[in-house]
């Protein structure tokens, strides 16, 4: 006795409401195990891989790679039971879903409606409680999230649809061609003609239509015949012509695309919402000062030869990150958020401090959480773990959150600063610049020193000028005499 379950797309952090499938780790057929990882997605946040809740078989991927899925949607069905996999059909079975998806479906039409009022989900623990509002809901299994009135984006049709559709229905294709349902056009692979028996990607499509390849003339050496990246630019690099059969007529030349689209999704999409939303409500004001860091490099020189820090990189932002610290402390209200709703303004008296990482998959700001009770080498290492976790893309959305003040780094760019947007929830964002070689009045001696500009952009409805300056003015003083550190810590 079998029985087919399906997994819903779960909100794995704070209210996030879809995710892109980057990539399948299972396939139809393939057996699973529970907490084995089947799929990696790409929320606002993060890159986050999601475990199987069922024992069993898989019988259908019902979101395809690079598809946007809304929170709460099924992505994949799995036979459980003792038949799973057998193929003997139990009162669980359903054989549409478990057949492979053929070229030209639409993964909506995989989708399954939603059971009636007072049921039981499939592929969800649990009954379907009401909301306030009438509306049901349920519990994803392992992670007690509830799911929200989430619906696909609706998806142009093109005009081979109705043609493909109107057609008898084709054999049951290899699993590969799940993911020959459509490019990013619109362009149906089963209302194409002779397009129908392409198996590629919908990225891989369009890297073809944008390198003008024809994949009806490629053989591909992807996992069932289907057509990889490295087959279309091995087609737009080498000698096609030579290996394409006679024509009639001589190909036409393509031109090369003078523009090209880039899908706004995931870190991007979070971020430009997050940094319109931080300019346009809270009232940033921004100010510099340009200070003589030359005993903080030499003691950053210092740090680095003592056996506490010979596990770790040190860098001059540990000692900004304690001088921002130590000033925080020395003035509250900087280290503070405006709640809206409440109409209050909630002073935190710990820090979590976050570190603005330039990564491949866009701008992350991850925090070390209760930063301010860290020793030097503690905090040191924090520091370094939480930027590699960053930039190599496995930070959680636990990392990316909570944070209640921030620094960017813009000289490792090789600028001298910049104006900061805050980011949203937090009254004040320090902006350390490069470090450089400049003529500065030392000891009343002109001297060549080490020098850099601090910017801090804060929130002008928590934030005076008074206080705002004062905390400018307590880092940079620091920073030019890091024994104060000891003395106002």
């Amino acid at each position: 006795m079998s029985e087919l379950k399906q997994f819903r797309l779960p909100d794995v952090g704070e209210g996030l409401t879809e995710a892109d499938i980057v990539k399948w780790h299972v396939q139809p057929g393939d057996k699973v195990k529970v907490n084995q990882i089947i799929v990696e997605i790409e929320t606002a946040k993060a890159v986050v891989e999601l475990p199987s809740p069922y024992e069993g078989v898989v019988s259908g991927l019902l979101v395809p790679e690079g598809t946007t899925a809304d929170v709460g949607t099924p992505i994949i069905s799995v036979e459980v039971g003792e038949d799973a996999g057998s193929g003997g059909a139990g009162p669980g079975d359903a054989a549409p879903a478990a057949r492979p998806p053929v070229a030209g479906a639409r993964s909506d039409d995989l989708i399954p409606q939603p059971p009636a009022e007072g049921g039981t989900e499939p592929g969800i623990e649990g009954t379907l409680a009401p909301k306030e509002d009438g509306e049901r809901q349920s519990v994803l299994v392992g992670y007690g999230v509830k799911l929200g009135r989430t619906t696909r984006r609706p998806r142009r049709a093109p005009a081979g649809r109705a043609a493909a559709q109107a057609a008898p229905e084709p054999p049951a294709a290899p699993a590969a061609s799940a993911v020959a349902a459509a490019d990013e056009d619109g362009q149906d692979a089963a209302g194409a003609g002779a397009a129908a028996a392409v198996l590629a990607k919908p990225p891989v499509r369009k890297l073809a239509k944008d390198l003008g390849v024809d994949l009806a003339r490629l053989a591909g050496t992807g996992p069932g015949g289907s057509i990889t990246r490295d087959d279309v630019q091995a087609a737009a690099t080498g000698p096609s012509e030579a290996a394409a059969p006679a024509r009639a007529q001589p190909a036409p030349v393509t031109a090369v695309a003078r523009e090209e689209r880039i899908p706004i999704r995931g870190v991007r999409k979070h971020t430009a919402a997050a940094v319109a939303g931080s300019a346009f409500t809270a009232p940033h004001v921004t100010e510099f000062l340009q200070i003589d860091i030359t005993e903080t490099m030499a003691a950053t020189a210092r740090l680095r030869a003592l056996p506490d820090f010979a596990d770790v990189r040190v860098s001059p932002l540990l000692l900004v990150a304690r001088a921002l610290m130590v000033a925080a402390a020395r003035h509250p209200m900087i280290n503070s958020s405006w709640d809206e709703g409440a109409q209050e303004i909630v002073v935190k008296h710990y820090v979590n401090l976050g570190i603005a990482a330039a990564t491949e998959r866009g701008l992350m700001v991850p925090n070390v959480k209760d930063a301010h009770a860290l020793s030097l080498p503690g905090l040191a290492r924090a520091l370094a773990g939480l930027t590699e976790t960053a930039r190599a893309g496995k930070a959680t959305p636990a990392d990316l959150s909570g944070g209640t003040i921030t620094i960017t780094n813009v000289g490792v760019f090789g600028v001298d600063t910049g104006t900061p947007i805050l980011t949203p929830g937090e009254a004040a964002i320090l902006a350390f610049g490069q470090v450089k070689d400049a003529p500065w009045v030392h000891e009343g001696q002109l001297a060549v020193r080490k020098v850099t500009t601090l910017a801090l952009s804060f929130d002008h409805r928590i934030v005076d000028g008074d206080l705002g300056s004062a905390v400018l003015r307590d880092v940079g003083a620091m920073l030019e005499d890091p024994l104060r550190m000891l003395a106002w810590s």
